[in-house]
């Protein structure tokens, strides 16, 4: 059944006959707003319902706090965060994931489902 799901899925997103140069770019586009070490991570925190800056950070060893700010800004130039500033005193801001965000969550859960299948693989050896 697995290979029924995959063959129905490159069916629909792949052209037929197949176009190498729109399946790159795709993957590239699709790397260049998820790639890099911190981002995942981020969508992760938040969407496990982190939405402070500090608890973000906290939640994410390793991460200093100017790449964090830095991933924000471009998460949410990306849309895949929305920032809320909260008129409190002091002033409150909290970060959501966005429904576009939420959109790739099959995809994150997969990929920690092989995460956890390669290390087991790699243990083994």
């Amino acid at each position: 059944m697995q290979e029924d799901k995959r063959l129905e899925m490159a069916n629909e997103v792949l052209a037929n006959p197949r176009n190498q140069r729109q399946e790159v770019q795709a993957l590239q586009d699709t790397i260049y707003v998820l790639g890099g070490k911190w981002r995942l991570p981020i969508i992760n925190s938040i969407c496990n319902g982190n939405k402070r800056f500090r608890d973000i950070e906290r939640s994410i060893p390793g991460i200093t706090t100017r790449m964090l700010s830095r991933e924000l800004k471009e998460m949410e130039a990306n849309q895949l965060i929305r920032r809320t500033v909260i008129p409190t005193t002091p002033v409150g801001v909290e970060y959501t994931s966005t429904e576009y965000c939420q959109s790739f969550g099959d995809i994150i859960l997969e990929m920690i489902k092989w995460g956890k299948q390669h290390r087991e693989r790699i243990i083994k050896q």
